[in-house]
């Protein structure tokens, strides 16, 4: 597995490290990524992934995969498989340091005793809806519990009889004993343990209570000895309860630096939603190429060096803000122009007879896999005598800018021959164009120009009929139709999905040589756009190739009606 070293950009984060390591304070850098197992990861996830891994691999420490598996009714071995494929499809590599909290049960349950024992700690029987109400809000101080006088004696006993799975769940909690008048309402007793009766995915049922995240998380980076606890902004309200528990429990106290989380435009990066997204069937997975998860990207045919690029080029601050979808378009395409060979296709076909080639006939015409790079090699194009064209590249009445084929009109068949157009066939029912009619110019083979001929501006690509390799190809666009569905306050946002996201081709064509293409495999339609092989439903004999990206933003800016290039 790779370890990608490329520095950080220059950031906040990165200033207090270099600080930190030239004052002494710390004499190597040790990171974490720790997600909770109850969903799959997503673009977001990708932001925190390259700034932890990015910044331990650059000042040569390490980062910690920790899985923060503190809540068993959501968790489940599926999602911690996925998020370990991820984050290893990324390039980065934890090699034995991988951790969960559920390691750390026995020590969390020790830190939750010596708290009680300090009187730092007490047992409350508050009902949940009791506890919102004694909670107060932003604006009104919250009241202390009846129970919060109870003696560190009497909820050490009730602590380990809940331990032992002595009260129904719900029926009792443990809470820090704060204060309840902070303005930070995270301060006011927050709860430390519940009971929760549920299966563990790697503890099974050895465990009736549990700890809440913000404990298990700052006590967690303590026995792992964290340098720097990397959080999103969320998390600047609760670091002062990270701080005051490794203050109280007087462990080694790691730092927590908060930087913005990323947003996307076109998209949500709510968990919740997501879940909601395929559970309701809106997509057809985690995995779904319209999801703006890394399983769906990998899916969609976004290289994972693309992905990396478009963390370092967004950078890390403060303040949150919101990423155009077209960034990350961008940085695909720049490496998929490096590295997809290139072959044409077909997506909407329109068969074309040349009526003055030789029946039964075959050539074949060269051209190059990669026009920047000449190691790919060449590839052959058969050309017969009925091809196939783009539905698009023909127009009854084509306008003035309108370079492609028309009636009466010429264009240069990619690699091949100039062709023009002498005759519409159309369907005598519907009046849909089916068939044309055209006649070739064979000294005009392989981009062949014979003297004082005039030049043709329109080139289109095409398919011999007899060898196009039959495939089904999906289209796929924006997930949402605007770009900030959490932002519409008075509709759900499911109502704002995009209808046209996805278009499947099922009678569509490629070159013949992509028979063998391999599952993931990237290639450039030639004035189409990038497309993968689809890694689930391709199969051998039927290939499905998903667009990762067209050739140019066309959400914003609609690409030019005329020839394309």
């Amino acid at each position: 597995m790779s370890h990608p070293t490329v520095a950080p950009g220059t950031n906040f984060i990165r200033n207090i490290i270099e600080e930190d390591l030239a004052s002494g304070k710390h004499k190597t850098v040790v990171t974490r990524f720790p997600p909770e197992p109850n969903g799959y990861l997503h673009i977001g996830h990708a932001k925190s992934i390259c700034l932890n891994f990015g910044l331990a691999n650059y000042y040569q420490g390490r980062c910690h995969l920790r899985f923060d598996d503190t809540n068993p009714v959501k968790e489940e071995q599926e999602y911690i498989d996925a998020i370990k494929a991820d984050v290893s499809w990324l390039g980065f590599d934890w090699g034995a340091h991988e951790y969960h909290a559920s390691d750390y049960f026995e020590a969390l349950y020790g830190y939750a005793e010596t708290l009680v024992e300090k009187g730092l700690a007490y047992v409350c029987d508050l009902s949940p809806e009791e506890m919102r109400a004694y909670r107060g809000t932003l604006t009104t101080p919250g009241k202390e519990s009846p129970y919060r006088k109870r003696s560190s004696k009497e909820s050490l006993d009730l602590l380990r009889r809940m331990r032992a799975g002595e009260f129904a769940d719900g029926s009792r909690v443990l809470r820090a004993r704060i204060d309840m008048t902070s303005p930070n309402l995270n301060l006011r007793d927050p709860i430390l343990y519940r009971i929760l009766r549920a299966t563990h995915p790697r503890t099974g049922n050895a465990w009736c209570i549990y700890p809440m995240y913000d404990f298990a998380h700052g006590q967690s980076d303590s026995l792992e000895r964290i340098t720097h606890s990397l959080c999103t902004l969320e998390f600047q309200d609760h670091r002062p309860l990270y701080d005051w528990l490794c203050e109280a429990l007087e462990i080694y106290h790691p730092q927590q630096i908060e930087f913005a989380r990323l947003n996307l435009t076109y998209t949500v990066m709510s968990k919740r939603r997501l879940l909601e997204l395929v559970n309701e069937k809106h997509v057809s997975g985690w995995d779904d190429p319209r999801m703006p998860t890394l399983s769906g990207m990998r899916r969609r045919g976004f290289p994972p060096a693309a992905i990396r690029t478009f963390c370092e080029r967004i950078g890390v601050g403060k303040s949150d803000s919101v990423i155009d979808m077209s960034v990350l378009e961008d940085c695909v395409r720049e490496h998929l122009d490096q590295t997809a060979p290139r072959a044409m296709g077909v997506l909407r076909p329109l068969k074309v007879t040349i009526t003055n080639y030789p029946e039964g006939q075959t050539e074949e015409f060269t051209a190059a896999r990669h026009p920047k790079d000449p190691a790919m090699g060449n590839r052959t194009i058969p050309f017969s005598r009925e091809i196939y064209i783009d539905q698009d590249d023909f127009m009854e009445e084509p306008p003035k800018q309108f370079f492609r084929l028309g009636p009466g009109r010429e264009v240069r068949l990619r690699y091949g021959y100039v062709i023009r157009c002498d005759d519409v066939i159309k369907d005598p029912v519907s009046g849909e164009v089916i068939e044309l009619r055209c006649s070739y110019d064979a000294a005009t083979g392989g981009g062949a120009l014979p003297e004082g001929r005039k030049k043709v501006k329109g080139i289109i690509h095409w398919l011999s009929v007899a060898h196009a390799l039959p495939v089904e190809v999906r289209l796929y666009d924006r997930l949402f139709s605007v770009a900030n569905p959490a932002g519409v306050k008075d509709r759900d946002y499911r109502e704002l999905l995009n209808a046209e996201a996805l278009e499947a081709l099922a009678q569509a064509f490629v070159e013949p040589g992509l028979a063998g293409a391999s599952s993931g495999e990237s290639f450039q339609f030639e004035r189409l756009g990038y497309f993968c092989v689809d890694t689930k439903d391709s199969k051998p004999d039927r290939l499905v190739f998903n667009r990762s990206v067209t050739l140019r933003d066309a959400w914003t800016k609609p690409e030019t009606k005329g020839n394309q290039p």
